[in-house]
């Protein structure tokens, strides 16, 4: 995976991310483990697009003695993005990268097809546009999600080449 270029800043929440988490729990019969407490908490410790392989190397690498499983990392992730604690951005390498939605601004991706790079950007015009449109078709609109796909500025330059011997006679 690439780069992540953003200039987003946390929000203000009222309630924590492990909070949420156990009230989402809470609504479908499930309990906060100690195993999903440790999850969270490691998602929100930082900023940052990951997949689920990067998750648990993280994880192995925490200095309390609870281990938690990959089988348990890939539910808590399902689980986290049905509560609208954490969102798929979009695929690296074919594996699924996320974000936090919770607790951040809305905003946009430009995504690099080549180095993978994203770069998380805002703007107002972009929103008003899309809530004019979703306006003309009676559509209420509560979000919005555009990734947009292409090569950045380091893997659009040209290769620097190397002169051989006979290009220089």
């Amino acid at each position: 995976m690439g780069d992540v270029v953003s200039e987003l800043s946390a929000l203000e929440v009222a309630v924590s991310p492990v909070d949420k988490f156990t009230e989402y729990l809470a609504t479908q019969g499930m309990r906060l483990t100690m195993e999903r407490r440790i999850i969270v908490e490691e998602v929100f410790s930082h900023h940052e697009h990951f997949d689920a392989d990067q998750l648990v190397d993280r994880l192995s690498h925490r200095n309390d003695s609870r281990r938690v499983s990959r089988s348990t990392v890939y539910r808590v992730l399902t689980l986290l993005e049905e509560s609208g604690l954490l969102r798929k951005v979009a695929r690296s390498a074919g594996k699924d990268l996320f974000e936090h939605d919770y607790g951040y601004p809305q905003h946009d991706h430009l995504i690099c097809h080549e180095c993978g790079s994203l770069t998380e950007f805002r703007n107002e015009e972009i929103s008003d546009i899309l809530e004019k449109v979703a306006g003309e078709h009676g559509f209420r609109m509560d979000g919005h999600r555009l990734e947009v796909y292409g090569l950045c500025a380091d893997c659009r330059r040209p290769p620097k080449r190397r002169h051989r011997k006979l290009d220089m006679v």
